[in-house]
């Protein structure tokens, strides 16, 4: 029988090497941006795009492909090591965010198959190590750039996800779409059942929503996660105005392509924006 692979060393300073090394080789390829914040009756966001230097704009966000799986192989100096048996690490090769970390399936999995406990699992226990927020885009009407499943997390909190954790009612109630919200027990995160526990959460918040957990392949919704609650949210769009929104989306965090955008994002403001790509509330 083979051993299983050992941990690899996912400290922030393991992390932060990892990151200058593939930086400094070209591996890593951070997008730059400008930002501005919002607050849409009391809820806060931020908004990001590609920022222009000397009139030239840098970075490209990479564009979805039908044939280029970036994750089989992927590429060596962007991957920290195998998380359990079935899972990878990597660096996103396109960070807006610091630290920016994808939990990949090591075969390949559509990504709108259901979350596993396993999957669950891998991201738990980056989450158990650092807090943070985790998070998934279940399809490509959910935001998802890569149809190979692939969970996310960072390690500072969105605005909004960061009001949730510290007004869970209030902030949720102003939502005004479908979603499923559950709190987390502390205990949970020092469980030797973390995966089943996060996993049996997560289903019930699908069977809540009217999705059936053990379908093969869900319809588009997106999962945010923290250490202290889970929320599940369908989709029926993925763009507003040619803007596409996935689960950060939800965090508090928008990505315009221009600050031309902003105004539209404004006049009409980001929970109605919100509203518009996740299903109506009964």
């Amino acid at each position: 029988m083979t051993a299983p692979p050992a941990p690899p060393d996912l400290s922030l300073d393991a992390i932060d090497r990892r990151l200058g090394e593939a930086y400094a080789c070209g591996a890593l390829q951070p997008i730059e941006t400008d930002q501005a914040q919002l607050s849409d009756r009391g809820a806060p966001f931020v908004v990001k795009w590609i920022a222009r230097r000397d009139g030239q704009v840098h970075r490209h966000k990479p564009t979805r492909s039908a044939t280029h799986n970036p994750f089989l192989p992927p590429e060596a100096t962007l991957t920290l090591g195998a998380i359990g048996e079935h899972h990878l690490v990597l660096l996103n090769k396109y960070p807006v965010m610091a630290r920016h970390l994808l939990i990949v399936t090591s075969d390949f999995e559509a990504q709108t198959r259901p979350i596993t406990d396993d999957d669950f699992a891998a991201l738990g226990a980056i989450l158990a190590a650092h807090g943070g927020l985790g998070f998934y885009n279940a399809g490509e009407r959910a935001g998802a750039s890569q149809d190979h499943k692939h969970l996310q997390w960072i390690p500072d909190l969105p605005p909004l996800a960061q009001r949730v954790s510290e007004q869970p009612d209030d902030t949720v109630a102003r939502f005004g779409f479908r979603h499923a919200f559950a709190s987390l027990p502390t205990a949970l995160w020092s469980s030797d059942e973390l995966g089943s526990g996060l996993g049996q959460c997560y289903r019930t918040l699908l069977t809540q929503l009217g999705i059936a957990p053990a379908r093969a392949d869900l319809p588009p919704y997106n999962l945010l996660m923290t250490r202290e609650w889970m929320c599940v949210i369908p989709r029926s769009v993925e763009r507003w105005q040619h803007m596409s929104i996935n689960a950060l989306g939800f965090a508090g965090s928008l990505f315009v392509k221009s600050r031309d955008q902003l105004q539209a994002l404004t006049e009409t403001g980001p929970l109605e924006v919100l509203r518009a790509v996740a299903e109506a509330q009964d």
